[in-house]
């Protein structure tokens, strides 16, 4: 049996705002987009991440809502990067960090409070 990772969910109570900042403040490619069905998939380099509405009197939803969402996106720059976003508005829970394990990190927050990981890491094999 093979598997292949095909979407990484994000749940948003502000959906709106969570598509404008994945497709406009961070320039994910948008592969598919509905907002009355409030779905939409970004295109993040052979898999996506999918963005879903949650309804705000769901008791679930509060706590698939702003957390750690534990997905790394992986960028060539760390520090262009972060310095960007930066400039852009987007909240950093702190600068990159060198890791012991040899790549780099920095954990960002979108309009729900959701956190995702920037990762640098360069494979010297």
């Amino acid at each position: 049996m093979l598997f292949k990772l095909y979407t990484v969910r994000i749940f948003s109570f502000n959906w709106d705002a969570s598509f404008k900042f994945y497709s406009e403040t961070l320039g994910l490619p948008v592969f598919y987009s509905d907002a009355e069905l409030g779905w939409a998939q970004f295109d993040v380099g052979g898999c996506y991440l999918g963005l879903e509405k949650c309804d705000h009197h769901d008791p679930e939803a509060k706590h698939l809502v702003g957390r750690f969402v534990a997905t790394s996106l992986q960028v060539d720059d760390i520090e262009l990067v972060y310095t960007t976003l930066c400039s852009k508005g987007v909240e950093f829970v702190a600068p990159p960090e060198k890791q012991p394990w040899g790549g780099v990190l920095a954990h960002f927050k979108d309009p729900d409070g959701n956190v995702l990981t920037l990762l640098e890491y360069k494979d010297n094999v």
